[in-house]
């Protein structure tokens, strides 16, 4: 088979046994990735699981082009039940890093990790085999000590993914971390490997992946993505943070831009050189996204412009891009170029002030515990900001003064959750959504922040002192709370993809569009076809991305639409066109929903009365929206879906035309 490696390993640590699967049960119907792992969901599981018990099924999967020179090659997929949704739900969590190549060249196109061990445990894979060995040495290691002993115990070259204290301890955001500090985080699955005794994966491959093509291979890799294909040099540099939340540093610091595997040609992650260490004297270097620029300082949030949603045919960049001094210029003779680039200054939040050292031991504490970055930036410490502010704390002893501008306290919180420390140790380890409805959500959730003023208008911007939104996530690009410039249609129509999920859908789902579509739509987008055609078109996209695999920074490309399809033909050659490629994604997008409804009692009610009320608060612009206009727009969603309006349920035609009429008998889905 060009592009896949041919099997699936099925690892059951409660008895300790490794069986195949071949790869051609699932592909290409399924594509690969997340498409496969819907697949096997729906097929092995049942309803009545949770996240944290032996019974959840953790799967992982790689797709056709990990491995093969094509750019993001190292792009790869977990899901499983979510033990950092609030409800418990099926989710998934993607990952760079070489890990998902290395798989591969082991001769694996992904695994299924079944059961619990009896006694801690790592897995080593190289090539054919697999085997459980003794975790006792590595249990309670910091993650980044993990991987080093794991290269001493393996040999050089090796790749791991590994948890750190966080998952140990079942923390609910806890994260799994491969190489680059690349990590699967959204969803909590080092929880999942701390339950099932598992501390790592670490994998060896000496074979290859014979992609089919290789001439159309380097044909992309010089098209994709506005592919750097240089050297990244160091720069120093003044100052950290951008678009209003820049902050001096002290003898500056060092940056560069660095891919998350081989394979890649892109220069997306930041290379910090020289930060402060959480543990010890000796400096470190780290790699950080977006989110860990307001580590470092959060007075005022991200500012915003229509580029990074509304694209034009002469001027369309991929959003939350970390623009560098080789990215070209953009084309201001474009007739929408004033309205494209056009900033929208962030609100005032006052949540913290610059502070360099802390922001970096704020980091480090995150990758060597293996915490998600974004709930610990964007929930534990906003919150903790914003509810000190309002007096909500007084009755609440953490062990030290709450003070998020202390590097001092900021230890000690990430200490005490990471390792259950205390009554609130324990709490909020459960993550924030939990915490806070164990602590009384009127009083510490719904309470309202009275530090927040817009840019726009100068007014004061009430929003709760927690910035939760839908399914236990926090805010990202909903209008509101975190990353709120966003206009009124894009924050409807990421809260429309937020709605039918069961997680924070923008680290693979940043909405695209158009911009001459949203000229259509601005004025009215709850009644808009064309907006919900978009919402489709994204959710699609990112299901592609997860199973083909690519990522966020070159996919899509609004004007470049059969660029997915030429990675999947040029990798197995197996002829795809965008269109049969967006019907894979239909099919992979009703598996999980289908699972959603039979496992987990998803339905409309429950996603509309999940997402409404958070948009009840006032954006920047003073903007909400009313029960009648959305659920307006839930209605023109579901029809073009192929979902019966009133439950949410895909229809048995809708179902059947993709092939899944097995699911419509399971779901009882009547003829008509």
């Amino acid at each position: 088979m060009y592009g896949y490696a041919g099997k699936i390993a099925r690892i059951n640590l409660t008895d300790r046994t490794v069986t195949q699967i071949p790869t051609s049960k699932y592909v290409p119907e399924n594509i690969g990735g997340r498409g496969v792992c819907n697949r096997i969901f729906w097929d092995e599981m049942r309803p009545g699981i949770g996240a944290l018990e032996p019974g959840n099924m953790l799967i992982y999967m790689t797709g056709a082009t990990t491995g093969t020179g094509i750019p993001t090659g190292g792009r790869s997929v977990f899901t499983g039940i979510s033990p950092n949704s609030f409800p418990e739900q099926y989710a998934w969590s993607g990952i760079g890093g070489m890990v998902g190549a290395e798989l591969k060249f082991a001769g694996w196109d992904g695994f299924i990790i079944e059961g619990r061990a009896d006694s801690r445990v790592y897995i080593y894979i190289e090539d054919d085999r697999i085997e459980f060995l003794d975790a006792s040495p590595l249990w309670g290691l910091l993650v980044h000590p993990c991987q080093r002993k794991l290269e001493e115990l393996h040999g050089d070259g090796v790749q791991s993914m590994v948890i750190g204290p966080a998952g140990e301890n079942l923390m609910r955001n806890a994260s799994i971390t491969t190489s680059n500090d690349n990590v699967a985080a959204k969803s909590g699955f080092g929880a999942v490997f701390g339950s099932k005794n598992l501390k790592a994966i670490t994998i060896r491959g000496t074979g290859d992946v014979r992609p089919y093509d290789i001439e159309k291979i380097f044909d992309l890799r010089l098209k994709m993505g506005s592919p750097y294909m240089r050297p990244s040099p160091l720069h120093r540099e003044a100052t950290h943070g951008m678009d209003g939340n820049e902050i001096p540093v002290e003898g500056g610091w060092l940056r560069g831009q660095v891919a998350c595997s081989h394979g890649c040609n892109q220069h997306c992650n930041r290379l910090m050189i020289d930060m402060k260490s959480a543990f010890g004297d000796e400096r470190i270097n780290q790699v950080e996204k977006c989110v860990g620029i307001f580590a470092y300082g959060f007075q005022e949030d991200c500012s915003w412009t229509p580029i990074q949603n509304y694209e034009t045919e002469r001027n369309h960049f991929l959003p939350c891009k970390m623009l560098s001094r080789e990215e070209p210029e953009p084309d201001t003779g474009d007739p929408h170029f004033s309205e494209l680039f056009t900033p929208v200054r962030g609100d005032v939040t006052n949540y913290w002030k610059p502070d360099f050292d802390k922001g970096s031991v704020m980091m480090d504490m995150c990758n060597e515990y293996g915490i998600d970055k974004w709930d610990v930036i964007v929930w534990y410490m906003t919150w903790l900001s914003m509810a000190k502010k309002e007096g909500l704390l007084d009755d609440l002893d953490f062990g030290m003064e709450v003070d998020v501008e202390s590097e001092a306290f900021v230890r000690h919180f990430l200490d005490m959750i990471t390792y259950r420390r205390g009554k609130y140790g324990s709490i909020f380890a459960e993550g924030m959504a939990r915490a806070i409805r164990k602590l009384g959500k009127e009083k510490y959730g719904d309470t309202i922040y009275r530090g927040r003023y817009s840019q726009m208008t100068g007014e004061r911007i009430d929003v709760p002192v927690s910035l939760e939104t839908a399914w236990g996530h926090s805010y990202h690009w909903q209008g509101r709370g975190f990353e709120a410039t966003i206009n009124k249609p894009g924050w409807i129509a990421t809260s429309l993809e937020l709605m039918n999920s069961s997680r924070d859908v923008q680290t693979v789902a940043h909405h695209h569009e158009k911009f001459e579509n949203y000229l259509e739509y601005k004025d009215d987008p709850c009644h808009s076809p064309l907006l919900v055609e978009g919402v489709a078109f994204d959710e699609n996209k990112a299901e592609i991305k997860d199973s083909v695999t690519c990522c966020d920074w070159q996919s899509p490309d609004l004007y470049w639409p059969d660029m997915e399809a030429e990675m999947f033909t040029a990798a197995t050659g197996i002829p795809m066109t965008a269109a049969q490629l967006s019907e894979a994604a239909e099919r992979s997008r009703l598996l999980f929903r289908a699972i959603l409804i039979r496992d987990f009692g998803r339905c409309r009610d429950m996603e509309v009365g999940a997402i409404f009320p958070t948009m009840q608060y006032p954006d920047p612009f003073g903007q909400t929206v009313g029960w009648d206009e959305w659920n307006d727009l839930v209605d023109i969603y579901y029809k073009r879906r192929g979902y019966d309006i009133k439950t949410g349920v895909p229809t048995r035609p809708t179902l059947e035309k993709y092939g899944l009429g097995d699911v419509a008998s399971a779901l009882g889905c009547a003829a008509n």
